[in-house]
């Protein structure tokens, strides 16, 4: 017999449920597999398989391959788990008219994020990307003889971090044990962040901006936050300060971006994320040798599957119960 979830959602026992897992890349099912939970899964790689599998699943672990078409076909369909922290892609009232629970994977990877736009700071500090070119042409730097041309340190410098949430809080203690100043954005600035010396509304962003050697976009990307950096932003900065983008590409106006690092009104960019993905080949991005791409992997890490799991299987047993609300509750 059926349980019933919040707003009436029945999802069946364990023994009778079955869980599809659909993704490009993730290899869900597979550590899925591992822990022998006794829950029936199948696995697809593509939209399509998606569509013509999508009326076996009761319970739908998925991201970029959902459609809203699909609630056509989705006859059992009670509960998706987004395996992303983003829902853009969902049509949230549309799911509550079909009955359909839906969850994030919010905070699923905070440490990842945060751990690599630390990464990125330092490597933009210690000219990582510089030396990685020498060594690709076998070429030992000597000793530059001017200040500019030196690695640098990040001690005592500021560092200016647009989104004080999970992951820019976390990235807020990172920063304190290298030594940094610094300073969060967040919507409601109100009350302290373990690690920022100072917390502000955004109407403070044009004056902290001026201030700072290092600026880092951790925030989601919303109507507010879209080209939050924009050429008026970038003019801001100081000519030696680096900025890190571990959000959303759109909330940097790009074009405003590639004229300052053209004409060298700033020191350099490191982007985990771009406006258009993947990074088109005639972008002007590629070419500048104080840019450091990656190709929006910051979350990406061997452990993600089983952090997306561990929500997943919570969710399941607060639905078989009752109990609310689900983890990352988003209908």
């Amino acid at each position: 017999m059926s349980r019933p979830g919040a707003k009436g959602a029945m999802i069946p026992p364990r023994e009778n449920l079955t869980i599809c897992f659909a993704h490009l890349a993730y290899r869900l099912r597979e550590r899925f597999l591992e822990r022998a939970t006794g829950i029936a899964s199948f696995e697809v790689r593509s939209a399509d398989e998606l569509a013509g599998r999508i009326g076996e699943a009761d319970v739908l672990a998925v991201s970029g391959l959902w459609r809203s078409e699909l609630l056509g076909s989705a006859s059992r369909l009670k509960f998706i788990q987004s395996v992303s922290a983003g829902v853009d892609q969902f049509d949230r009232p549309l799911l509550a008219d079909h009955g359909i629970r839906l969850a994030s994977a919010q905070g699923v990877n905070e440490r990842a994020v945060a751990e690599h736009a630390m990464a990125l700071i330092l490597a933009l500090a210690r000219r990582l990307p510089e030396a990685r070119d020498n060594q690709s042409r076998r070429h030992w730097r000597g000793m530059a003889r001017s200040l500019e041309g030196r690695e640098d340190e990040v001690a005592g410098k500021t560092l200016l971090i647009i989104g004080l949430g999970r992951i820019g809080a976390r990235l807020a203690r990172l920063a304190k044990a290298f030594e940094l100043r610094v300073l969060g954005i967040r919507r409601h600035p109100a009350g302290s962040v373990e690690g920022a010396d100072l917390v502000a509304g955004s109407d403070r962003l044009g004056e902290l901006l001026t201030t700072a050697d290092f600026v880092a976009l951790t925030c989601p990307l919303t109507p507010e936050t879209r080209g939050i950096i924009d050429a008026g932003a970038v003019r801001r900065m100081k000519p030696t300060a680096f900025l890190v983008n571990v959000a959303r590409g759109r909330c940097v106006d790009e074009p405003a971006l590639i004229e300052a690092l053209a004409e060298g009104r700033i020191a350099g960019a490191a982007l985990d994320c771009v406006a258009e993905e993947p990074l088109p080949i005639a972008s002007p991005l590629w070419a500048f040798a104080n840019v450091l791409i990656t190709p929006h992997a910051a979350g990406e890490t061997k452990r993600y599957e089983d952090n997306v799991l561990d929500i997943l299987l919570e969710n399941l047993e607060r639905l078989w119960t009752g109990s609310v609300p689900l983890v990352n509750q988003i209908v």
